[in-house]
């Protein structure tokens, strides 16, 4: 299982006029986490698109436990804890400054051949990357 974290400082124009971060935003947070998640097993978006593989996104959850404010620390433990088939999936737990956890979320994408539009297996440099983790 390949458990990563990346550190986020919220910044004024993430929060909404409650002062909390914007719900939206999470799905930015969870989308550079999971980036790191890949940069950490030598994957980056820039192999897959060079290899003609895109990864939309299929779903994506979230639940909200605490808010969390301007200035804050937080972190994402992203973990990948499945092999990929077709389909690749992101746990993620976000956690405020005081360890508390504020948020937990997945998120599942589909490996698409971006010429054809159509579903593709996991690529094997991916699969390679991943032998040490799961």
């Amino acid at each position: 299982m390949l458990v990563q974290k990346t550190e986020f400082r919220i910044r004024y124009a993430e929060t909404d006029k409650m002062g909390y971060v914007y719900y939206g935003r999470y799905a930015e947070f969870f989308e550079v986490a999971r980036v790191e998640a890949l940069r950490e097993i030598g994957v980056n978006y820039n192999d897959l698109e060079k290899n003609g593989i895109s990864m939309p996104v299929l779903k994506y959850s979230v639940e909200f436990k605490k808010p969390v404010y301007y200035d804050e620390k937080i972190i994402v433990e992203t973990v990948i804890s499945k092999k990929p088939k077709t389909r690749m999936e992101f746990d993620f737990k976000t956690y405020n400054q005081k360890k508390e956890c504020v948020n937990i979320a997945k998120v599942e994408l589909v490996f698409i051949d971006s010429k054809l539009k159509k579903p593709i297996k996991a690529p094997d440099f991916l699969l390679n990357s991943l032998l040490n983790y799961l």
